[in-house]
């Protein structure tokens, strides 16, 4: 199976497809770090660097599989609701629509955040997929589910050249704990009681230890997980694009690492990353969890 991947980023998607035996011939992102870093990591697909809402379709190769994840932020709750919607990267969402009016292919796997189906265009959006021959089965999944150490939701729209949905039977796996891919011994660790530290982060740390003892993984910036963390012996939180998340050990505490946060959305260790902590995670957090959609894409073939 031959599949193209349009808003590429770090290539979550395209290692997922991988993972599930396909071929991805073909990624585009706007961005060029991440073109550089997927191409690091793909070496064996075409890349385009260009703005998806001004590409000529025509030069991407024939495909079996479109993948595509539009820009999430006019639609995440993550943005804080005090921040105006973003309409220009809401719009990035038609891109894949003339993408599969130039190509037909047989499916379109779309990704995003949840609340991209009470986007106010969204119906229409449908319409247009509809219009072009597509039934539109729409699922909301949880990484953890798929074996990944990390509840990470979000809506994936299947769609297919059919009369109908397309009714997929995904498997449930165990979840993994977020202790399974954190090393205690590494970071920089630093004291939590040191002058200028938050007395909000003093708060939820307190609350975390009450909940949880001494060594827990606790939200760094705003409650985000409650206001006291969770436990090291469950899947870690959404993983967004910045270091949000802190370990605690006692009386040291020290951010989750960009090298953890690969593990904890499903890739492997030796994928290619930015050496700056700050690419790293913007990529991680805009990412596809790759188990997600190899599983999903496996369920596809045995419905096919």
């Amino acid at each position: 199976m031959i599949a193209i991947d349009l808003f590429a980023g770090a290539g979550g998607f395209s290692t997922g497809a991988a993972m599930a035996g396909c071929h991805v011939a073909w990624a585009a992102n706007h961005w060029p770090t991440a073109v550089h870093w997927h191409t690091a990591n793909h070496p064996g697909t075409q890349h385009a660097c260009q703005d998806l809402q001004q590409a000529n379709f025509l030069d991407a190769p024939r495909h079996d599989l479109l993948l595509a994840s539009p820009a999430c932020q006019g639609h995440s709750l993550a943005r804080g609701k005090d921040k105006p919607h973003h309409d220009a990267l809401r719009s990035t969402a038609w891109a894949l629509v003339t993408c599969a009016e130039v190509h037909r292919p047989a499916v379109a796997i779309v990704e995003n955040v949840p609340e991209f189906a009470g986007w106010t265009l969204y119906q229409a959006w449908c319409a247009a997929m509809h219009a072009l021959g597509y039934a539109l089965a729409p699922m909301v999944l949880d990484s953890a589910d798929h074996g990944v150490p990390q509840h990470r939701r979000r809506l994936f729209v299947v769609a297919t050249r059919s009369k109908h949905p397309v009714a997929l039977r995904l498997p449930q796996r165990a979840h993994t704990p977020a202790a399974s891919v954190i090393d205690i011994n590494a970071g920089r660790w630093s004291a939590i009681n040191k002058p200028g530290r938050s007395s909000r982060t003093l708060a939820r740390i307190e609350a975390g230890r009450r909940a949880h003892g001494a060594r827990f993984l606790a939200p760094y910036y705003g409650s985000g997980s409650g206001q006291t963390g969770r436990s090291l012996g469950r899947p870690i939180g959404t993983l967004t694009t910045r270091a949000r998340w802190a370990l605690i050990d006692g009386e040291r505490m020290r951010m989750v690492l960009a090298s953890e946060g690969l593990a904890l959305m499903g890739f492997s260790n030796n994928y290619q990353l930015p050496a700056s902590e700050a690419q790293a995670w913007h990529l991680i957090g805009n990412a596809v969890s790759p188990p997600v959609a190899c599983d999903l894409i496996n369920a596809l073939r045995v419905a096919a």
